[in-house]
């Protein structure tokens, strides 16, 4: 049975998705404070994490910021802050959605499903992928690693796919509809514009210089393409 924990304050609606969860067969924790939830986070086994920005304490964007140090998993944002600010923070900080209060019940459990279906799906390709080595860039595909000149870089589950799905098609030009719908998978939720800030992210991790990147390249009104050549 796959592991959910809600990392959120108001105990009824935490109740709420503990409740729709389980109906669909999934077990749940609920931890109400984000020292709680990181503590859970560190110390169990889950398979994807509910966050709410507003905490008392650690708020929902550092929290993610400090989960996403260690853990892969899809990490959904739940919170009634409607602003695209708060929206392109959550990505930048390693979030893979973002879903707005008053939710329905049953968008929240089809969303749980499809990242965890997608995420399944990536990891078991990539097992079966052989690694990727260019420019002194090392793509271990089984542990899902990244290494550059021999020393690691810490991806997110979503920039990990976004990387590999764009290095194991080098010299093709994907635009960031085309890259939206083949790592999330449905047009109809999430933000766009989170492929910019993975993007980027991912540039600040494997370019010498992000501003000049030599793996990935921006090809302007298009969209991105991974640079193959020496």
């Amino acid at each position: 049975m796959q592991r959910i924990l809600i990392i959120e304050d108001e105990e009824s609606i935490a109740e709420l998705q503990r409740d729709y969860l389980e109906v669909n067969g999934f077990a749940s924790d609920i931890a109400i404070s984000g020292e709680e939830g990181l503590k859970r986070a560190e110390t169990n086994d889950y398979d994807l994490i509910l966050l709410d920005l507003m905490l008392p304490g650690v708020d929902g964007f550092e929290l993610c910021r400090q989960l996403r140090k260690s853990l892969d998993i899809p990490i959904l944002m739940v919170t009634a802050r409607k602003e695209d600010i708060d929206k392109i923070r959550g990505f930048d900080r390693g979030a893979d959605d973002y879903i707005e209060k008053p939710f329905n019940p049953n968008e929240l459990v089809a969303r749980v499903k499809a990242h965890l279906a997608r995420y399944e799906r990536l990891v078991n390709r990539s097992s079966k992928t052989n690694d990727i080595h260019v420019k002194g860039l090392h793509i271990d595909m089984n542990a899902r690693r990244v290494y550059l000149a021999g020393e690691e870089k810490v991806l997110t589950a979503k920039e990990f796919d976004l990387l590999v799905h764009l290095a194991s098609n080098p010299d093709r030009v994907f635009t960031k509809e085309q890259l939206f719908e083949r790592i999330w998978g449905f047009d109809s939720m999430g933000d766009i514009s989170t492929i910019t800030v993975h993007i980027r992210k991912i540039r600040e991790k494997i370019e010498e210089n992000p501003s000049n990147p030599t793996f990935i390249e921006t090809i302007w009104g298009v969209g991105y393409r991974f640079i193959k050549k020496n």
